[in-house]
């Protein structure tokens, strides 16, 4: 199965509502490891909240798998996807899966089994990647990626509930969020993972889906930079690749004007997957009208205040990268507090005034 014409994108998008999302991960979920686990899936806590996401107008979350609990539970995996792909689609809302991501922020390697508490203090503390960073690595693992890879989409290849596949969440991304409030690296991987992302798109194409495939450009330059924002290796290759044009953008309202011109070169359908984080100007109040005058589907970081800890700023350096300052005062992302209530209502008005 080759990548799909742009006529085809064009008319798969023609025939869809705007897409108004959400990244999803439940409020009792330190990471998607937990989320997932057999012991620590919340089916009460994933119901209520994606039906407050419905109450708002949203029509599409976004939602990361994780391979471990595959590799572990495999049928257990897949009864959980399903289920919460039916709760989600009762409630009007259709899924993205994510197989693979590199942002292991907390620092550690992921472990299958109960997972430890979140830091105190610190954004994303218990982040780990999927597969790992270092399985990326491991030449043995490689065959368990592929099947991975196939049975989802194989599960779910003509599935309408599905809206489009998201093949790797942030390939390369190699900080650490540490304790101290300052963002660390990790060794590079990044070939492993641009070899992974080119992989998946064959392993899921191989599998012939009905939806797209797309993985999302993150890498953009600081402010001030001329040209073209996406010039990595990874990002390069995976705007080639992709059915649907996806990207990452964190940044204030006037540098993603800015990106969706150059996005939309590409004459293919584009989405923000992830983007609000108030206190760097990525604003609901400012963005989501753009997004939808552009007819740029759009996911927002966060819903429910949680265990992640999303709520509190990024390290002050990178903040202070995206042109903001880290304030403790002002919610970083998240939308609702864990009893359903708006951090702030002129957001939740405007999502409504926007989707409903």
């Amino acid at each position: 199965m080759e990548r799909w014409s742009e006529a085809k994108a064009t008319a798969w998008w023609a025939a869809k509502p705007w897409i108004c999302g959400f990244n999803f991960l439940p409020s009792s979920a330190v990471n998607f490891l937990e989320m997932w686990h057999p012991d620590t899936f919340d089916r009460d806590t994933i119901a209520r909240e994606l039906g407050w996401a419905s109450d708002i107008g949203f029509n599409a979350f976004r939602i990361n798998l994780h391979y471990l609990v595959w590799k572990h539970d495999r049928d257990g995996l897949l009864e959980r996807l399903d289920w919460i792909i039916g709760v989600a689609d009762r409630l009007g809302i259709a899924t993205v899966p994510c197989f693979f991501d590199d942002c292991g922020f907390g620092g550690s390697e992921p472990e299958y089994g109960p997972q430890p508490a979140p830091i105190e203090g610190v954004h994303n503390s218990r982040a780990v990647a999927s597969p790992g960073r270092a399985s990326l690595l491991d030449q043995a693992e490689w065959a368990g990626f592929e099947a991975y890879v196939r049975d989802v989409v194989s599960a779910h290849r003509l599935d309408a509930r599905i809206l489009f596949w998201d093949l790797y969440n942030e390939p390369g991304n190699r900080m650490i969020f540490g304790p101290t409030g300052s963002r660390q690296h990790a060794p590079d991987f990044t070939a492993a993972s641009l070899r992974l992302m080119q992989s998946s798109f064959a392993w899921c194409r191989d599998e012939r889906p009905t939806q797209p495939v797309t993985v999302a450009a993150w890498v953009t330059p600081l402010p001030g930079a001329a040209g073209d924002p996406y010039q990595s290796e990874i990002d390069q290759a995976a705007l080639a690749l992709s059915d649907i044009v996806t990207f990452h953008a964190y940044w204030d309202t006037d540098h993603v004007e800015g990106f969706i011109g150059y996005l939309k070169a590409h004459n293919r359908p584009v989405l923000c997957t992830e983007w609000m984080a108030r206190p760097i100007g990525s604003r609901i109040c400012d963005q989501l009208k753009l997004f939808k005058n552009s007819d740029v589907g759009c996911f927002q970081w966060g819903l429910v205040q949680g265990r992640t800890q999303t709520h509190l700023p990024w390290p002050a350096d990178l903040v202070e990268a995206h042109g903001g300052e880290a304030d403790r005062s002002v919610w970083f992302h998240d939308l609702l507090d864990r009893s359903g209530q708006a951090y702030d209502p002129v957001e939740t008005a405007e999502l409504q005034r926007l989707t409903l």
